[in-house]
């Protein structure tokens, strides 16, 4: 018997995410100007409030509520009558210097030996029902809230929509595990006013299902495409209205959205959140190394779908353990020795994944809306600007846990080529 499957995503402009954004652009500037700050960054923010908080050690000084300001209007929280806008909220900082015994146990003489941040478990996760290895449901939910972003900016289709939106998505599913088709969309966006309550509702409906979802679908192969069936039951706004939202109408933190920034609820997570977070904090960097490691698996053709877990001691350079769960395996090898092969080909000590995966460089902000998974590496040119510090610019290669550079070395330790 069939099964149903459900994700959900938010959309850049969810408080959440704002605090997100936030905090990575903090961590990015730090990062920017010295390359081996140690920064955990929180934002919390509410109606016409930022409040920052956390720890940092650096050689650099930020004015951080110029930063914060420049993220919430490039949202597109620019009007007073939201209630929040960069150019008008308070910004309080309450960040402070890191703690000496936590740095005594990350910072060692010999920088290969860097002792993990914190202890805890990080899972990575990949699946060959989509082209980028993530599970529909979810790839679907991200796609539709960026199309939604980029009418916003657009301007001309729809032309009364607000930043906050969310998403949900609901797979049916065959009993081996394959999408069959899309059972139920659910998209709630945030919108100006209208003249009639009645209006607005038909208008927003109308427009999410023939401006929006054809643009979405478009973007998949013919056989996704084929799961938009004219049986999808729609729920849009329904609620019925939702013009106060952003900070004003639920307030923000950072790391809330943990399951939306990773896999939506399949695979399994430690815990752990990723934003604010420098890449000496494994709940970053190794969540991103276990990524790289199931997609490089999945892609090499190993299983169809792969759970790496890996987990540490804080001060610790070395993993206390890797483990690895595979669903509908193509090889003759249980998981207990594909996780030692495992351990024998990708390094996985903090100081390694940061050099291996080019973590030390200003590559977050982009990471903190629509998934830090599933996305596409590329290399971009990004600009600074400090009060203290000048202008920089530096070219910086994005979701390196993305690439596909162990796929061959895989297939061949395991007779795949």
């Amino acid at each position: 018997m069939s099964y149903l499957f459900t994700s959900e995503s938010v959309s850049e402009g969810h408080p959440d995410k704002i605090a997100d954004q936030i905090s990575d652009a903090l961590l990015d500037n730090f990062l920017a100007y010295d390359q081996d700050s140690k920064v955990a960054c929180e934002t919390l923010v509410t109606t016409g409030q930022v409040f920052l908080a956390g720890e940092v050690k650096s050689n650099t000084y930020l004015d951080v509520q110029k930063v914060a300001r420049e993220i919430i209007n490039k949202i597109g929280y620019t009007q007073s009558e939201y209630r929040f806008s960069g150019d008008s909220c308070g910004v309080v900082s309450s960040i402070h210097e890191q703690s000496q015994d936590i740095n005594q146990g990350v910072d060692k003489e010999d920088k290969d030996s860097q002792g993990a941040g914190d202890q805890g478990m990080m899972f990575g996760y990949a699946t060959n029902e989509t082209e980028n290895y993530m599970p529909l449901a979810l790839d679907i939910s991200h796609k539709i809230l960026k199309e939604l972003a980029n009418l916003r900016r657009e301007n001309k289709d729809i032309t009364y929509l607000r930043p906050d939106a969310k998403a949900q998505i609901t797979i049916e599913y065959s009993d081996d595990n394959v999408p069959l088709r899309i059972d139920t969309i659910v998209v709630s966006t945030q919108h100006d006013e209208f003249d009639t309550d009645d209006n607005m509702l038909q208008k927003i409906q109308h427009d999410i299902k023939t401006i929006l979802i054809p643009r979405v679908k478009a973007l998949f192969s013919e056989d996704i495409q084929s799961l938009f069936d004219d049986n999808i039951i729609y729920h849009i706004n329904p609620t019925g209205k939702f013009v106060i939202g952003g900070p004003h109408g639920d307030a923000g933190l950072t790391g809330r959205k943990i399951i939306v920034d990773t896999y939506g609820g399949k695979g399994a997570h430690g815990g752990g959140a990723f934003s604010g977070k420098d890449p000496s904090k494994v709940d970053r960097s190794a969540a991103y190394a276990a990524r790289h490691i199931a997609k490089n698996m999945v892609a090499a053709g190993i299983a169809d779908e792969v759970l790496v877990q890996v987990s540490y001691a804080i001060g610790i350079d070395k993993p206390t353990s890797i483990s690895v769960n595979t669903k509908n395996k193509h090889i003759d090898v249980s998981d207990g020795e594909i996780a030692n092969v495992i351990k024998n080909t990708f390094d996985m000590r903090p100081a390694a994944i940061e050099k291996r995966l080019k973590l030390r460089h200003p590559i977050y902000f982009e990471t903190a809306s629509y998934g830090h998974m599933g996305r596409t590496p590329r290399t971009i040119k990004k600009h600074f600007e400090s009060t203290y510090s000048g202008q920089k610019s530096l070219e910086v290669e994005l979701f390196t846990w993305e690439k596909l550079d162990y796929v061959d070395t895989l297939k061949e330790t395991f007779g795949l080529l």
